[in-house]
């Protein structure tokens, strides 16, 4: 099979042939369809993650090892099955790729996108940038009836956590705001998702006017520029009553910091993205400001399947552009990516 592989840490994909995995036990094989493109494979093909203050953690010191197939948001159909596996070939599916080690208290508990030995498909393990990938097991396959193939992959990463960041948000009234900052895949999987999870007046920040003018199309109360030197005022001017509530799908030094600064007393922040860096917090303004700062990483296998029934119930697809190329593009398209010129999500095609 062909598989297009991290062989240099920050140097182009390579392809790499090696033989068809063989499933055994409760294994899945997988023939992937379509893979989703994510920034953070940026990251990981870098092999560093900016923790700010001059620290990095690199993807070699949590186990990954060179060649690696990267590629998290995977729909196929199950090709081969293993001994202790019921799924039938040829059953459609798109797969969940958050795994845990599958033995400590949070993979026993539900909790196992928290597991302190993760090993996910694309980011620990081999994963959708290639023909095949090999999933442990059936349970992470998940049935995207009629939805769109290349709208189900992105339900792994990009629509689930945006997903599962709006699910930690604080109850909320018709008369709050709620901030979006970040008008890419993520940004826009969440302004199609909100409505259906609150009534709160959803307010999009961004530094680039194209797509802010795509998230006023796609359903944006209103819209705001980031790059004024008063860019917390000019956020809070936007939210009549205060800003309830803020999701950070950038997450810079900048974007949080500007996100704390302008959130209302009794607000909430959750930091989605991983551009990285550090900010300098004034602990003693949380509990003065009653005001909740959290992370939100992916989602669990519990909050994808209610996001492929809510996308199928509701019977429309998002307001993110998809578009598929082939896999042996995959390079070029991280470079656009990289260069911030991806509107909405891309997926590589295998076989083309």
């Amino acid at each position: 099979m062909k598989s297009y592989d991290i062989v240099e840490w920050g140097k182009p994909l390579q392809e790499v042939l090696r033989d068809r995995p063989k499933p055994v036990g409760t294994e899945v094989l997988v023939k992937v369809q379509a893979c989703g493109i994510c920034h953070s494979d940026l990251h990981i093909r870098d092999g560093l993650l900016d923790l700010g203050n001059g620290k990095h953690i690199s993807f070699e010191s949590v186990g990954v090892k060179l060649p690696f197939t990267m590629g998290h948001e995977i729909v196929g159909v199950v090709a081969e099955a293993g001994s202790e596996a019921s799924v039938k070939a040829g059953t459609p599916c798109v797969v969940y790729p958050w795994h845990g080690c599958g033995t400590c208290l949070n993979c026993t508990n539900g909790r196992e996108v928290d597991c302190e030995s993760g090993r996910a498909l694309g980011t620990r393990k081999p994963g959708g940038y290639s023909d095949y990938v090999v999933v442990p097991h059936e349970q992470y396959l998940l049935d995207y009836g009629n939805l769109d193939p290349l709208l189900a992959a992105t339900c792994a990463c990009s629509g689930l956590t945006s997903f599962s960041a709006l699910k930690k948000l604080p109850p909320m009234l018709e008369a709050d705001t709620l901030v979006l900052i970040g008008a890419g895949g993520l940004g826009l999987a969440a302004l199609g998702l909100a409505p259906q999870l609150t009534s709160a007046r959803l307010v999009v920040a961004d530094i680039d006017d194209e797509k802010l003018a795509r998230a006023s199309a796609a359903g944006a109360h209103e819209v705001v520029n980031l790059r004024s030197e008063n860019a917390a005022r000019d956020l809070r001017k936007a939210a009549p009553n205060g800003i309830r509530a803020i999701v950070d799908f950038v997450g810079s030094a900048q974007t949080t910091g500007v996100a704390l600064e302008s959130v209302a007393r009794g607000g909430t922040v959750v930091v989605v993205g991983l551009f990285g860096g550090a900010i300098s917090l004034s602990t003693a303004l949380l509990p003065m400001r009653n005001v909740t700062l959290r992370g939100s990483y992916v989602g669990s296998v519990e909050e994808m399947r209610a996001l492929l029934d809510l996308l199928q119930e509701k019977g429309k697809g998002s307001p993110v552009n998809l578009k598929s190329l082939p896999m042996s593009a995959v390079n070029e398209a991280l470079e656009e990516l990289a260069q911030g010129r991806v509107a909405g999500r891309l997926l590589a095609i295998p076989g083309q």
